[in-house]
């Protein structure tokens, strides 16, 4: 996974997470509250040279000028697997620490390897919505038990951890053009919708979040967390059609390539 994030954002980030101060709350009481909206990005299972300012041969202009503008990692690491990186994103914790030590595919009876998130830890959500921010999330969440959530119990769904609003799915990993979803704790589905694209309604209603967001009121906190290009790795025709002839060259020759168009940067 790839995190690209503009300084300020990073150093509030940083603050929010490591930083479960009650104090906080005081300043969202000020009329002149000048804190800055923070919106996470994230992209599921990405290499970290698959991003074209790191080397990769996608196009990604939008994620190359927020690492021109912003900070780029060098040096980064996460927990490897899905579920533990994000248990540590959204406590700031080591995954053991928060119950998520393995995947949301079963409790293996030892509290840091339940499968879910734990009471012990708090969100960032849950820490920011405390101090006054809007929260808001989109996408895929993946810590709350698998069986749990086929059982429709979301005691640990965005909304019970911290979020006002959120669209995306509560599971792993789904269908991007034919699937079952959730709006809050509500489930829908895209059987009858030729023209959805899971990418494309994440993005959309994270536009619509902030669009209706009252700026007058509090600042926002959005996560949004792709599923892209998590498998199945479903992409639209016209991507495809513009990259196949590139990627028939094989894997050993883009890897050259790759290696030294980063030998460069």
């Amino acid at each position: 996974m790839e995190l690209i994030i503009n300084k300020v954002l990073l150093n509030t980030v940083s603050l929010a997470t490591l930083s479960f101060s009650a104090s906080m709350s005081v300043y969202a009481q000020k009329v002149d509250d000048k804190r800055p909206n923070i919106l996470i990005i994230l992209a599921d299972d990405m290499g970290y040279s698959d991003a074209a300012c790191y080397g990769g041969e996608v196009e990604t202009p939008n994620l190359d000028r927020l690492a021109k503008n912003g900070l780029r990692y060098r040096q980064f690491y996460n927990s490897a697997r899905s579920c533990p990186t994000r248990g540590s994103l959204m406590t700031g914790l080591y995954p053991h620490q928060a119950g998520t030590g393995w995947m949301a595919a079963a409790d293996m009876q030892r509290p840091p390897y339940q499968g879910h998130l734990n009471n012990q830890c708090v969100t960032i959500a849950e820490v920011l919505k405390d101090a006054g921010y809007n929260t808001y999330m989109c996408g895929k969440w993946h810590l709350n038990l698998d069986h749990k959530n086929q059982g429709g119990i979301s005691d640990n769904w965005p909304l019970q951890r911290g979020f006002d609003r959120f669209f995306g799915i509560v599971g792993g990993a789904s269908n991007y053009f034919n699937m079952e979803y959730y709006y809050g704790n509500e489930k829908g589905s895209t059987h009858d919708d030729e023209n959805f694209y899971f990418t494309h309604a994440l993005s959309d209603s994270a536009v619509a979040f902030v669009s209706r967001h009252d700026y007058q009121k509090a600042p926002f906190f959005l996560y949004l967390s792709y599923t892209a290009p998590h498998w199945p790795i479903h992409a639209l025709q016209k991507d495809i059609d513009k990259y196949v002839e590139r990627y028939k060259a094989g894997w050993d020759k883009l890897r050259a390539e790759r290696f030294d168009r980063q030998k460069k940067m």
